[in-house]
């Protein structure tokens, strides 16, 4: 699979979150804590495989990253494996960008760059 088979969205495309419908964001742990998609799912790119069951396979699965690079790989490993994931293009800076809500784990205002 190359970079032109992956199917890819822009961040105005991803739907809310529903039992359809995941964002999957896998990003580290100090970045999801700064900010991040509200009902998205958080699982670092390097536990996904040992996390699948997290992951509803029914669901169109929408990955996230901060622009796109650990999202790329996320979605050609999904999709190997039977799921059916789609990248969001340009991760969460193009999401802030955008003006898309975004929530923090702390008392900070919630930010990506």
């Amino acid at each position: 699979m190359s970079f032109s088979d992956v199917p890819t969205v822009s961040v105005d495309e991803v739907p809310e979150t529903s039992a359809a419908a995941v964002l999957l964001d896998v990003r580290e742990d100090d970045e999801w804590a700064l900010g991040h998609a509200p009902g998205a799912v958080h699982i670092p790119l390097a536990d996904v495989p040992a996390r699948l069951e997290e992951i509803d396979i029914d669901a169109e699965v929408y990955v996230v990253c901060r622009q796109g690079g650990r999202s790329l790989g996320a979605v050609q490993y999904l999709n190997r494996i039977g799921y059916d994931a789609i990248q969001v293009n340009g991760g969460m800076v193009a999401w802030q960008k955008s003006g898309l809500p975004l929530v923090s784990d702390g008392d900070e205002p919630a930010k990506i760059y």
